[in-house]
């Protein structure tokens, strides 16, 4: 398995967004992330990219507990998006992370419609390859990536997975390997554009290094009823 040429396309997919999530956090704002489905995982590491502020919007508490959670149907759900844009009360300045491979299913579609009615930037991690292989089920007839300001193709096939068994299906999933990479290239540039503009990145320390725990609940201040805290 050679991950080579896909990491290459989705890192020369991420060059024109790189100025997104720094212009945000210059603004002291919030990134608002939605990542149902398969793309959850990769929502929460961006929650703990250790950049602040992020504000996972998929959490448990927010759509009814972990039950709903559980539910494999969840992002076909109709209605969801908006009661997660409300409960999230987001300001008009607010970036938003959609992500999804598909691109298709009702809440990521509806979450960006929410956000670009409201006039949010909003930034997409998607596989071109998956959503141009579906039909769009949104009434809308829109997908993700037609709505995004920036999508960025995390470059995997679809169904995500690379190498096919005998008999059927398929192991090794590619895009939390490739959106992962996403993440950490626009959260580094983003560092680098505040530190250029002389501005410190606002940035959440490990507990566990000298410093780290006194000088975080500073930083919790700053968001003080923006940023809600998530177990896990």
């Amino acid at each position: 398995m050679h991950l080579g040429p896909a990491a290459h396309r989705a890192a020369d997919a991420e060059q024109p967004g790189l100025g997104l999530l720094g212009d945000r956090a210059a603004a002291a704002d919030a990134v608002d992330v939605d990542a149902p489905g398969a793309g959850h995982r990769l929502g929460r590491a961006l929650d703990r990219v250790q950049v602040d502020p992020v504000d996972g919007l998929l959490d448990g508490p927010q759509v009814g507990g972990a039950d709903d959670l559980d539910d494999p149907l969840l992002e076909r759900r109709p209605g969801i998006a908006l009661r997660l844009y409300e409960l999230a009360a987001p300001r008009p300045q607010d970036l938003f992370v959609v992500i999804s491979n598909s691109g298709v299913n009702s809440v990521v579609v509806e979450m960006a419609l929410h956000a670009k009615e409201r006039g949010h930037r909003l930034l997409a991690i998607t596989s071109r390859a998956h959503t141009a292989a579906l039909p769009a089920v949104h009434p809308s007839g829109k997908k993700l990536a037609d709505l995004a300001d920036v999508a960025f193709d995390n470059a995997a096939p679809p169904g995500d997975a690379l190498l096919p068994l005998p008999g059927g299906g398929a192991v090794c999933a590619l895009s939390t390997l490739t959106g992962a990479l996403l993440v950490r290239m626009t959260v580094a540039e983003a560092a680098a554009q505040l530190l250029a503009s002389g501005d410190r990145p606002p940035v959440y320390v490990c507990a566990n290094v000298p410093g780290g725990f006194e000088g975080n609940p500073e930083l919790e201040r700053r968001y003080v009823g923006r940023i809600r805290r998530t177990a896990g």
